[in-house]
């Protein structure tokens, strides 16, 4: 201190400066930096660079990828990504290479390795820089060249009764599915579904903001029955009306079983390029669905700030519903080239495979914070139906290469065989509810899609069991009839039970509505492919028979609030699974195709380098 008040003297820097010197340093300095910094946004675009600087700003790997996915061009509402797949022929015209009755609720690149959620989470925008989505293309002919059948056509496997019967049949059908439409398309085109008797349309809350449940639910239907001018109205309003820039809550099961499914069946039936571009985005929109400590994604995910909400450790994700991701994300992947989708739904499956299960049994609720089974409820309907139902159909879509699949499903089949199963003093089969080892002696109609299920899977079960599987699927499916035959509106009520000497029947008003379900009918469908049985053609057409008398009204289809009265009152709406499901006419092959639990027909891999697929350029 005492020499600096020396006069002139002046003391050099710690590095032999002195202050000119210094001033003159430490400007060259910043404008080197500031020269080099400034360089970096001259450079061409680079996600990598965005990622660097953007990192410490986001707080969630979800957020990061939602904030990359709104910036990048392949998958705009506005304008088709380059180098478009080639559209398939329209409904109807010469195709070089389609029942009543349908599903209801509720690999591609293969080995992908699954990973823990919060390494994958991070690793998210890394696997999915913007040129590569904007540049990947999907080789649609190369797929259409491996389908065995023909997608629109005659089938070959008929059987010998009379045709003119099952023609004259499938337009009834037809004609029900145009009638359906047009009411949609004139009270409610846009709105989630119609109100008939009220003649307006019906958004609710389920979809998070998203609108046109009907027309996208609908899209593979009326291409399937050439209903060909009903079909471009559809793709025209997917083309400039389906808008993605929504902000509410969705149920992540639904937004995918429904708007995802119905996306990509429509992309693999027609090449349109718009299908393939709005389900990949709206793909991308679920994914924060899934940054839980396990990786099991919440119920909900919230559109406006990508977060999966509200878990905490007594909350619970549903089975059902995580279970119920697995076909459409492996051919998000195939579509978008992204192996994020494959890998979230393979870490679902790796969670599962590894959890303790009471029995074998899978409990219908699953904590995504803790990984633990939060009750020891079972259900092979409500709330757990879809998941096993997507178990075999995995093997199925992979060529029968998911061995992992196949495995899960069959050890599920066996427990729900030893303790589920029961029959009743009259004879009839049916598959209980389980609450901690005590059984609840009921179906709901969601379970009835079982009876389908067992029979698809028959063929590939250990060979001293395929016969007792066949066998037990007619069973279940005939008890299921039955529900149906013990009504008086010849349709099944939403639970039925068996006890106090009351068999096959709802035992409360509360379960005694009909909502225009289509499980009855679905394993109507698939006991018919297997068997040729024309009681079950004959049990479809009793149910056509029944919506027409009970469910028809002036402006639409509604369902009905007791199928045990002969006058029943309506519910007011026509759900959009029912054009999806109840009334697709589906004669696609079962050799080409998998159908999710919207009734979406997915194919099914038949090339063993399906992940080379596309290519980038």
């Amino acid at each position: 201190m005492l020499v600096r008040k020396v006069p002139g003297f002046v003391p050099a820097s710690p590095w032999g400066l002195r202050l000119p010197q210094k001033f003159l340093f430490l400007l060259f300095l910043s404008g080197l930096v500031t020269l080099c910094f400034g360089a970096l946004f001259l450079l061409p675009h680079s996600s990598r660079l965005k990622r660097l600087f953007s990192a410490s700003r986001t707080q969630q790997p979800g957020l990061e990828v939602m904030a990359e996915i709104a910036g990048h061009h392949s998958v705009s509402e506005q304008e088709p990504p380059p180098n478009p797949a080639p559209a398939a022929p329209a409904p109807g015209e010469d195709d070089p290479d389609r029942l009543v009755g349908v599903l209801r609720r509720k690999g591609w690149l293969r080995r992908t390795r699954p990973t823990g959620p919060r390494e994958e989470g991070n690793r998210v925008a890394a696997l999915r820089p913007q040129e590569e989505s904007v540049r990947f293309n999907f080789d649609y002919n190369g797929f259409r060249s491996r389908l065995r059948h023909p997608v629109l056509g005659t089938r070959t496997d008929e059987s010998k009764e009379s045709q003119s019967l099952v023609r004259a049949q499938r337009e009834k059908i037809k004609e029900m599915m145009r009638f359906s439409w047009q009411n949609y398309r004139r009270y409610a085109m846009g709105k989630n579904e119609l109100r008939p008797l009220t003649k307006d349309g019906f958004e609710g809350s389920m979809f998070g903001g998203l609108s046109g449940a009907t027309i996208i639910d609908s899209l593979d239907t009326l291409y399937l029955m050439e209903l060909k001018e009903e079909f471009q109205e559809a793709k025209a309003w997917v083309q400039d009306s389906f808008h993605l820039n929504v902000s509410g809550e969705a149920s992540l099961f639904e937004v995918n079983i429904r708007y995802i499914g119905g996306l990509l069946s429509a992309f693999y039936l027609t090449g349109e390029e718009v299908f393939r571009a709005k389900a990949i985005k709206l793909g991308e929109k679920l994914l924060p669905a899934f940054n839980t400590p396990t990786g099991i994604p919440k119920g909900v995910v919230n559109f406006k700030s990508g977060s999966w909400g509200w878990a905490t450790a007594g909350s619970s994700s549903i089975l059902a519903e995580f279970g119920s991701l697995h076909l459409e994300f492996l051919h998000l992947t195939e579509l978008s080239g992204n192996p994020v989708f494959a890998e979230k739904v393979r870490n679902i499956r790796k969670v599962l495979r590894e959890i303790d299960k009471p029995f074998g049994l899978y409990p219908n609720f699953l904590s995504p914070v803790s990984g633990n089974w939060v009750q020891h409820h079972v259900s092979v309907g409500g709330l757990g139906d879809s998941f096993y139902e997507y178990l075999i159909k995995s093997w199925l879509m992979s060529a029968k290469t998911d061995t992992e699949a196949k495995n899960m499903y069959y050890e599920a089949l066996e427990a729900i065989e030893t303790y589920l199963v029961n029959v009743s003093p009259g004879g009839l089969t049916y598959i209980a509810e389980w609450r901690g080892g005590i059984l609840d002696h009921k179906m709901g109609h969601l379970a009835c899609f079982s009876g389908g299920m067992i029979a698809l899977g028959a063929e590939d079960a250990k060979e001293d069991k395929r016969a007792y599987y066949r066998e037990l699927a007619a069973q279940i499916t005939r008890t299921c009839h039955e529900s149906y035959a013990r009504s008086d509106t010849k349709l099944g009520p939403e639970a039925f039970w068996f006890n106090s000497g009351r068999e096959a029947v709802a035992t409360q008003l509360s379960e005694s509505y009909y909502i225009l379900r289509p499980e009855v009918v679905e394993s109507y469908m698939y006991l018919w492919r297997q068997t040729h049985d024309p009681i079950y053609r004959e049990w479809g057409w009793q149910v056509v028979m029944a919506l027409e008398k009970h469910c028809r009204t002036e402006a639409g289809f509604s369902g009905i609030q007791d199928v045990y009265s002969s006058n029943p009152n309506h519910d007011n709406r026509q759900q959009s699974f029912f054009l999806a499901e109840t009334l697709n006419n589906h004669v696609l092959s079962l050799e080409d195709w998998v159908f999710n639990t919207e009734a979406h027909p997915l194919p099914v891999n038949h090339s063993d380098s399906s992940s080379t697929a596309g290519h980038r350029h």
